[in-house]
């Protein structure tokens, strides 16, 4: 366990931006990330995991903790269900692609999701029609302050639409080491009406899918709609999509009846982000070398050079247009890191 200076943490964010930490270090297992947090001489320490889930805007002036814990683990199991640990450092789309190679059922759904598997609870990550909290037992964090590891059950975490404890009072207090799920062995609970996942299916000749089929269902879909990171920088989707009163609903729908909704609840409806931000003709944009995605305009993103700042800037006059346009306020998904 090194600390090493000055080094650039392009190939750490999926945005590809080009800023450095003033120190960087590796964890690669409980008892580094214990060290690390008691390293003396760097009042700012910084938690970096799979870089997939932010947009770093400034060099970051702190000592930069990659979390590489690797490891996955059937801790318990009957004829119906497992119980997996799987640490923060697993890349969660190839953990996902473990499972089903091994049968087990719940997470297909969510296939080729970027990240590490320790900030899946931050978020709630979740994908046509299934969140983390659908298979979620517990995650075990480390606090920051006493080095001592909690276990932190479904109820603990808080979750809501991307959304935890983690990103509220729990903010800078904990860091995931490890999380437990809960898959099916048979009988899975498929889901698959969510989306275009009943026509990719139909496109593929597969009218009795099975988990597997589910999941290279989701893949084609996303493959289709989002830019890999490794040939065009962007985090994904940028922006959350605005869920709206009832009230608010009628006047909306009414100027436009031809906007797509999801109802959440009685009071409550969904406007898909991606559709706002079309109408307003950023779809295929670019500034520079920060633009909008061809395909969706719900992905920003870094055509080679863009830093941060530039792709924040646009981030904001999208935010400013869709207010201006629908009257609705929308709000990033990532975590924008100043």
């Amino acid at each position: 366990m090194e600390v090493t200076k000055d080094i650039s943490l392009k190939p750490y964010n999926t945005f590809g931006i080009d800023a450095k930490a003033r120190f960087f270090i590796e964890i690669n297992n409980l008892e580094d990330l214990k060290t690390s947090l008691q390293l003396k001489g760097y009042p700012n320490k910084f938690i970096l995991s799979g870089g997939s889930n932010m947009l770093i805007t400034n060099d970051i002036d702190a000592l930069v903790m990659h979390i590489n814990l690797k490891g996955k683990e059937v801790i318990e199991e009957n004829d119906n269900t497992v119980l997996l640990k799987v640490m923060a450092g697993e890349n969660w789309h190839q953990m996902v692609l473990w499972t089903l190679d091994n049968g087990y059922g719940g997470l297909e759904n969510m296939s080729l999701i970027p990240g590490n598997t320790g900030t899946a609870p931050i978020q709630n990550i979740g994908a046509y029609g299934v969140e983390l909290k659908d298979n979620f037992v517990s995650c075990e964090a480390m606090h920051t302050e006493t080095q001592s590891l909690k276990t932190f059950s479904k109820e603990d975490c808080q979750f809501g639409y991307r959304d935890s404890f983690f990103k509220n009072e729990g903010k800078g207090k904990y860091i995931i080491t490890s999380v437990t799920l809960q898959l099916s062995k048979n009988n899975h609970k498929k889901n698959t009406s969510y989306g275009a996942i009943e026509t990719e299916l139909e496109n593929m000749g597969i009218s009795a899918p099975t988990i597997k089929d589910i999941s290279n269902a989701v893949i084609a879909i996303r493959q289709s709609k989002l830019p890999d990171p490794t040939v065009l920088g962007n985090s994904g989707s940028f922006f959350k999509n605005p869920v709206i009163n009832i009230e608010d609903y009628t006047k909306f729908i009414a100027q436009h009846p031809e906007a797509p909704s999801y109802k959440i609840t009685d009071e409550s409806y969904k406007i898909p982000a991606g559709w706002l931000i079309e109408q307003c003709g950023f779809k295929g944009k670019r500034y520079g070398d920060a633009g909008i995605h061809k395909d969706q305009a719900l992905v920003l993103v870094n055509h080679g050079n863009a830093t941060g700042q530039e792709i924040l800037d646009l981030a904001f006059k999208i935010i400013a247009e869709v207010k201006k346009k629908f009257g609705i306020n929308i709000s990033p998904e990532v975590n924008i890191i100043k």
